[in-house]
């Protein structure tokens, strides 16, 4: 997290992902397909073959070399241990029923859905030039935080597109007041854009709305997004290297670990520069 001039606030300890208090959600309840991005197949509510009795990956160390990039790119801001610890009261799921299980299963893509709420709602609220709706944001924040906490059975009920779209107003109107007066008289509007495979190499993006924008595979080396707004943008190969992302907006670490980058790339201080980018 960040203010308009990228200088760096603490991330909120409960929208980082803590494995060790989690029950290995994330390798249980998700399905995913054999794949680029996985070795193998795997049904929702099986778990992973390389998880652990102690909820531990046992290929950590290795997943890229063993074909499952699909899980380096992926972040639950915090879900898991919500709802291992919060939800279901440190109950694992290999105890008890197989309706129990099946229920934590179903509530934790839920959690983590309003996790990330959270996860943008605390940026926006950190952003200086938002100011102005900072009561609004704080309220949304509030409200999106109790629902995280009602019971299993509420929870997989909740419609949480509605709360999306309640959400992703304040989003917007956050977005625009930190961006006000970046690149005028330049074409920044790319909203939903498809760039992808798209040469912008040494791009002047600043300030550009880029929400979910298409930029797989493009080559944005040395290109400047310092204050883009990046949320929901498909960064999946992405070259960002040398690229100058200081101060971009709602750029989260699944985004980031999905694209390249170097040593040179300048990144917000609310994310990490991922492991198996080029040293």
């Amino acid at each position: 997290m960040q203010d308009e001039t990228g200088t760096a606030a603490p991330v909120p300890t409960e929208l980082k992902a803590d494995c060790a208090q989690c029950f290995g959600l994330c390798c249980v309840a998700l399905p995913f397909s054999a794949s680029a991005d996985f070795a193998i197949d795997k049904a929702a509510g099986s778990p992973c073959r390389n998880l652990r009795t102690d909820n531990r990956c046992g290929i950590h160390t290795e997943l890229r070399q063993r074909g499952f990039n699909g899980c380096t790119v992926y972040d639950c801001f915090g879900a898991g241990q919500k709802v291992s610890q919060v939800t279901f009261q440190g109950a694992d799921w290999r105890s008890g029923s197989g309706e129990r299980a099946r229920l934590m299963f179903d509530v934790f893509p839920v959690v983590r859905q309003l996790h990330e709420l959270l996860w943008y709602l605390t940026e926006a609220l950190d952003l200086a030039a938002a100011r102005p709706i900072h009561s609004e944001l704080r309220r949304e924040l509030d409200r999106t935080e109790a629902l995280t906490r009602r019971v299993p059975e509420e929870l997989t009920e909740l419609d949480v597109s509605s709360v999306r779209q309640d959400v992703n107003v304040l989003l917007l109107r956050a977005s625009e007041l930190a961006r006000a007066g970046l690149g005028r008289g330049r074409k920044k509007e790319r909203r939903g854009a498809d760039l992808m495979g798209a040469r912008l190499k040494g791009a002047d993006l600043r300030g550009a709305n880029l929400r979910g924008a298409y930029l797989i595979a493009a080559d944005l080396t040395g290109a400047d997004l310092r204050s883009a707004d990046l949320i929901g943008a498909d960064l999946r190969d992405t070259d960002l290297t040398d690229a100058d992302l200081t101060g971009a907006l709602f750029l989260t670490q699944p985004q980031v670990n999905a694209a390249k980058g170097s040593p040179g790339t300048r990144l917000p201080a609310s994310v990490t520069r991922p492991g198996h980018w080029t040293p």
